[in-house]
């Protein structure tokens, strides 16, 4: 995977380079589905509760780095929620989804722990965007550039030409760091010798072709070695890259 959105947009990753997970819970189900849509386009991992009760098992279990709760649930208020919450998951950010407006509602949810507040009716860019906002300031996340690829654990930074996998440090080669770059901005597509040699190598001459198997051996002794196999070849069609396990 890279970092880089459909808009461009700077992603969010957990330390452990895993998505970002969310905890939606609202009773009324077609909002909770349309929030969660927003957020898995947004490229986090995202599950949900109709009641406090499903929503605390929920947290146990899925250990969520945001959440967010409605203060009116059938079971429960939300603020109830957030308070046994907090017990088990003191720094994870909340927002509440309320249909109160009031002044002694947003007092009363801010003061119980919440971290910010969105009143019914909204748009769900605002959802995401306040959420972007509570999980940056948290703390819980770490920020990719657009210039940072990341194909499992295999990570490439395009501007300071950085390579590492897990936590060693790759040397490569300018050679070597441009098929990697070709193969990571293509995870799971097979690449043929061809469109290696015209995008690596800038010719396509197929007495030449030897020189990809050359360089793929190259990267697998420094990628590969040691380690679950990332680069992955498909006979008579080309290359591939992908997450190892």
């Amino acid at each position: 995977m890279t970092t880089t959105s459909p808009q461009g947009r700077t992603e969010l990753l957990r330390p452990d380079r895993n998505p970002i997970r969310v905890l939606v819970v609202d009773d009324e189900a077609p909002l909770a589905e349309l929030l969660s849509m927003a957020l898995r386009y947004e490229g986090w991992e995202v599950r949900s509760a109709g009641d406090g009760a499903g929503a605390l098992r929920t947290a146990r279990d899925f250990r969520p780095d945001a959440v967010i709760l409605d203060v009116m649930l059938p079971d429960m208020d939300g603020l109830a929620v957030l308070g046994r919450l907090r017990r088990e998951l003191s720094d994870v950010p909340v927002l509440f989804l309320t249909a109160r407006d009031s002044v002694e509602d947003r007092i009363a949810g801010l003061t119980a722990g919440g971290d910010d507040y969105v009143t019914k009716p909204f748009s769900l860019e605002e959802v995401v965007a306040r959420l972007r906002g509570l999980i940056r300031r948290s703390g819980t996340a770490s920020v990719r550039s657009d210039s940072t690829l990341v194909v499992g654990d295999l990570v490439l930074d395009e501007d300071s030409h950085e390579v590492s996998r897990g936590d060693a440090s790759i040397h490569l080669t300018a050679t070597e760091f441009e098929l990697l770059r070709f193969l990571m901005r293509n995870p799971r597509r097979v690449l043929s010798k061809a469109q290696i040699l015209d995008r690596v190598w800038n010719y396509d001459f197929g007495g030449q072709a030897n020189v990809v198997e050359l360089y793929i051996s190259y990267l697998r002794k420094k990628i590969d070695a040691g380690r679950t196999p990332m680069i992955h070849t498909r006979r008579g069609a080309g290359y591939l890259i992908k997450p190892g396990g």
